[in-house]
């Protein structure tokens, strides 16, 4: 463990800006725009892969945008529960193998490209085709809260629930939601934005607390464009609390009050990419039913030993054990 006074100092952190008055008014007035489902498409693919059924669905986002994802579920003629997976910053869905291992036991996988980056999802009015790679956290804070980039994601992710909320084939009483970093972040949002969601696993979130990033400073780059703001644009920092108060309509930590299902949080003490003291003003805020662990050595990586056997457990319901039981 790398410091245990640094641990008990952030156990009960909870970020360094309040949640603004207007945040959840904000929020429902977006949503209570949504009062319809998209336009969509959703079309089989057959990849001779038996006892599933592939999809591949697409819908027409906020801005023009065009927003893809992943559908497997499995050949029942039960409803069946749904797991959302979000991917990581600059990534891009799960590959349809990925997604298999959670049909055994009876779930349909939605993974969705975050638009703008690496995948088929694309950001309408303001984007090119292909990835942008970096700068999606500012874009949109010099303007303000309603032109930021990650609310037109956030926006995606409420849609995409309801849309598969409306499939025939599934349980819409039993969604839950899934990722790391980003996707972590992104996992959170969609419980605190659409209550359907009542279970999240979130590894090492990110978008959290951004006050906290820039006094720890820019060693991180996946944040590095909030620093290269301020460089570049500001260096005097006389924008600093206009961009922050901005920023806190997208910040995670600031969703966590909303969200009522269960969630399971995974840290790396190690994390120097989404630092473990802007995952711990996340947890702090859940009013919820709640797990954290942290995993002391590691970092920002693939948490392969017992993590991945835990997540399936808390998903799914399965009892898979860590140890080796000698009869």
């Amino acid at each position: 463990m790398k410091d245990p006074k640094l641990l008990e100092t952030i156990k009960d952190y909870k970020g360094r800006d309040d949640v603004p008055a207007d945040f959840d008014t904000f929020w429902d007035q977006a949503l209570a725009k949504m009062t319809e489902l998209p336009e969509y498409k959703l079309e089989e693919r057959d990849f001779s892969i038996p006892n599933v059924i592939c999809y591949e669905l697409t819908f027409k986002g906020t801005r023009d945008g065009l927003v893809y994802a992943r559908v497997v579920l499995p050949k029942t003629d039960q409803k069946v529960p749904v797991i959302f997976h979000f991917h990581g910053y600059m990534g891009r869905c799960w590959d349809w193998t990925d997604m298999l291992a959670y049909t055994v036991s009876g779930y349909g996988v939605v993974s969705m490209d975050v638009r703008g980056q690496s995948g088929y999802s694309t950001d309408g009015e303001r984007s090119p085709l292909g990835n942008t790679v970096k700068g999606q956290i500012i874009r949109g804070a010099v303007e303000g809260p309603d032109e930021l980039f990650y609310k037109d994601v956030y926006l995606d992710l409420y849609q995409l629930i309801e849309i598969v909320a409306s499939f025939p084939q599934v349980d819409d009483s039993k969604f839950a939601s899934y990722g790391a970093s980003q996707g972590g972040a992104l996992a959170l949002v969609a419980a605190g934005l659409n209550p359907r969601i009542q279970r999240t696993v979130a590894i090492y979130p990110f978008l959290s607390d951004f006050r906290r990033v820039l006094e720890i400073g820019n060693t991180s780059e996946a944040y590095d464009e909030l620093f290269r703001y301020f460089k570049f644009h500001d260096p005097f920092h006389e924008t600093e609390d206009q961009i922050m108060e901005t920023l806190a309509y997208i910040d995670v930590k600031n969703f966590a009050h909303r969200i009522k299902g269960q969630v399971h949080l995974i840290t790396g003490l190690d994390d120097d990419v989404c630092y473990p003291v802007t995952q711990f003003a996340i947890y702090n805020r859940l009013e919820c039913p709640k797990e954290h662990l942290v995993m002391p050595e590691y970092a920002h990586e693939a948490m392969n030993v017992q993590v991945n056997d835990r997540v399936y457990n808390w998903l799914c319901g399965s009892k898979i054990s860590f140890r080796y039981v000698e009869k």
